[in-house]
């Protein structure tokens, strides 16, 4: 683990600047006490990046449960009570990971998987745009479309252009520049330049920017564009900020829906991003998804015992460490102490950090994940892949990531059933003489209820007077309601005059009398026909 830790140091540096505002704003737009979010970071961080198989994934509060805590905390009567429901979502969550659930993550479509990206790429850069130029009503962790403040992601836009902040904005561009020039040109000049990341120079530069500005009425940014950590007064204050389950609540049946309810999406959640990040991962790591649910379970029982919100592994954490060249879990954990230490020793130096040079950060990991090279190469891929890929990326831009990833999913699937409609057998038109149509019909190695459509039209459309050679030499599944399709046809055929001829590896059968006594002549596997 300690091997590239060179690489690893720095891109914690960057996962921690982007992680920092993203916790506050999530916590903020779930309802919850600010300092909750920061825990569930520190444990996302140090907790989960320790037990989790991932080498590059980093987890923490995620802005896709954000609704789903809001609503919960009402309901429930109280954050006390529902941090019962977020411990009992852990334990779930373990069951999930040693009941093998896990393997789900595997059948998602790559195409889905590419436009989540995209279009987790693009929702950051257009929810960072009225921080990038310092109007920030909307807290940062709103990714949904339909935002808390009753705006929506183009309106906040659009009301952003008459609330520019000139001194937001100038820092924004001098800092975006800072990261260009790092990544283009200095990064590739010394070791040095590797060293220290171009975020890190960025940030220190926006911190001196305010420090200086701080009195300028034109220049300079206002408290409220600013990063806000909660700073304790002292050890006790500081202990004070952590809250603590109720476990009288245990016995409210809502709780436990709740609790089901952040297993279930917490768990998908982790999963798209695990088959996400394992993509995008330069050195193609592949994740033990089971151990990453037991990992996911863990931190948040250990969340939910001390106050955090629901953890889940995010992508934008991930892909920002991956951006940055993390090679291996000890970033996602050196990223979770910063939080902790930063936290402790320094939060009135971390509320110094404009919110505008943050978004700056955000905006160079959005682009890196929505290349408009990408759009390009999926459209070349033909409709079967860019159709998925685009419902997908509009999916999350105007709704959110579940419901994106669910109407991709859904069109994916009917890709799928058309493209086995197509694939279920194969018609060839050999022979017109002597009065006869004399036609072969091959079926594919594996024949399921998603082809009974096509096969069903073909057998239908055969003419009368027609020699049928049904060839399943090479079908090793063979659907039960195909067979009934068949034992159908088979009545059909002799009031149309029909002859088929049956080649198997059984033999060669004239005019079988039931297709379903041939199939059931196989042992208990009868569907088999290997």
């Amino acid at each position: 683990m300690f091997k590239y830790i060179k690489n690893d140091i720095p891109s914690s540096i960057v996962v921690f600047f982007v992680a920092l505002p993203l916790c506050l704003g999530i916590a903020l737009a779930s309802g919850a006490p600010l300092f909750s979010g920061l825990i569930a970071g520190i444990v996302g961080g140090i907790v989960v990046g320790a037990l989790s198989g991932s080498k590059i994934g980093v987890s923490g509060p995620a802005a896709g449960l954000a609704a789903i805590v809001l609503t919960a905390i009402g309901a429930l009567g109280g954050y006390q009570n529902f941090l019962v429901a977020v411990v009992l979502g852990g334990i779930i969550q373990l069951i999930f990971g040693f009941l093998k659930a896990g393997v789900i993550g595997y059948y998602f479509p790559s195409s889905v998987i590419k436009g989540m990206l995209t279009g987790i790429g693009i929702i950051i850069i257009l929810k960072q745009i009225p921080h990038f130029f310092g109007y920030d009503p909307d807290p940062e962790g709103d990714w949904a479309f339909f935002q808390v403040d009753g705006e929506n992601t183009f309106s906040e836009i659009l009301n952003t252009i008459n609330n520019i902040s000139p001194g937001a904005t100038l820092i924004a561009l001098i800092g975006l520049s800072i990261l260009l020039l790092w990544d283009k040109v200095l990064s590739k000049k010394g070791k040095i330049f590797q060293l220290v990341q171009g975020p890190l120079v960025a940030v220190a530069v926006g911190i001196i920017y305010y420090v200086l500005t701080k009195d300028n009425e034109v220049l300079g940014i206002s408290q409220e564009h600013l990063v806000s950590v909660p700073v304790p007064e002292d050890a006790a204050s500081f202990f004070g900020q952590f809250s603590f389950p109720n476990f009288a609540a245990i016995s409210n049946p809502q709780v436990w829906v709740t609790a089901f309810t952040i297993a279930l999406v917490a768990s998908l959640e982790t999963l798209l991003c695990v088959e996400a990040t394992d993509k995008i991962d330069p050195h193609k790591n592949v994740t033990p998804t089971n151990r990453e649910l037991l990992a996911q379970g863990t931190g948040n029982i250990i969340s939910g015992m001390i106050g955090g919100l629901p953890i889940t592994q995010v992508i934008v954490r991930s892909s920002a460490n991956i951006q940055s060249g993390g090679r291996t879990k000890l970033s996602a954990i050196i990223h979770g102490f910063l939080l902790l230490i930063s936290v402790v020793l320094i939060p009135r130096l971390l509320n110094l950090i404009p919110l505008s040079v943050l978004a700056a950060i955000l905006f160079i990991v959005g682009y890196k994940l929505a290349k408009p090279a990408l759009f390009k190469k999926m459209y070349k891929l033909g409709w079967k892949q860019s159709v998925p890929f685009f419902v997908t990326v509009a999916g999350i831009i105007f709704t959110d990531l579940l419901v994106g990833i669910s109407l991709g999913l859904a069109v994916g699937i009917v890709v799928i059933l058309l493209k086995s409609y197509q694939n279920s057998h194969f018609l060839h038109i050999e022979d017109n003489s002597n009065g006869k149509h004399k036609i072969k019909m091959t079926l594919a190695e594996e024949v399921t209820f998603f082809n009974k459509g096509a096969i069903l039209k073909e057998l239908e459309n055969l003419p009368r007077n027609t020699y049928l050679e049904l060839d399943i030499l090479k079908t090793r599944y063979l659907d039960y309601d195909i067979i009934e399709i068949l034992e159908d046809f088979a009545f059909k055929a002799k009031e149309r005059n029909i002859d088929i001829k049956l080649l198997s590896k059984r033999g060669i059968i004239e005019n079988p009398p039931s297709f379903t006594e041939f199939f059931e002549q196989r042992p208990k596997s009868k569907l088999s026909l290997s």
